[in-house]
């Protein structure tokens, strides 16, 4: 398991997940570039990811579904800010309903991600950083932080393909 670490702190109301890859920094991008390989991770093992839509420029979109054991389906979406291949990105991630149409009503976070060369392979950081400690608290009872250290989890088999 490549996750090093992963730190909830409240009073900044941002989650931060550390891994360590034995790959280079493009190769460790392409699984964030490239949609079949994302949706080969981005969901934790038991809701497998489906991307529809992949636009990694500044104001692109990204679209998926994850797919539940009972073969239900939970939409969501990102909205891309910046991205600096192959180094960082950052986006807003959130729910949508059933039609796609992000949902209002569920919590979103600001994400930055970034690559860097470390000890021959890349440590990758991915901060989530959260509008209030209400919307924090909902997402960590949702299991976000699990679910994020299972989903990077997956990082390492694609990586040794």
């Amino acid at each position: 398991m490549s996750v090093t670490g992963v730190d909830k702190n409240p009073d900044n109301l941002t989650l931060t997940l550390v891994a360590d890859f034995a790959a280079p920094v493009a190769r460790v991008w392409r699984l964030w570039s490239d949609p079949r390989q994302l949706e080969r991770w981005w969901g934790p093992p038991a809701y497998p990811a489906t991307v529809e839509e992949h636009d990694l420029t500044p104001g692109g979109d990204v679209t998926y579904y994850m797919t539940g054991p009972e073969d239900e389906k939970y939409r969501g979406w990102w909205r891309v800010a910046t991205v600096d291949p192959p180094a960082s990105l950052e986006f807003t991630d959130g729910f949508a309903d059933e039609q796609g149409v992000p949902d209002a009503a569920m919590p979103t976070t600001t994400n930055r991600v970034t690559l860097t060369a470390r000890d021959g392979g890349t440590r990758m950081e991915m901060r989530s950083a959260f509008d209030s400690r209400e919307q924090m608290e909902r997402l960590m009872t949702m299991g976000m932080d699990e679910g994020l250290r299972e989903a990077v989890g997956q990082m390492d088999d694609l990586l040794a393909d």
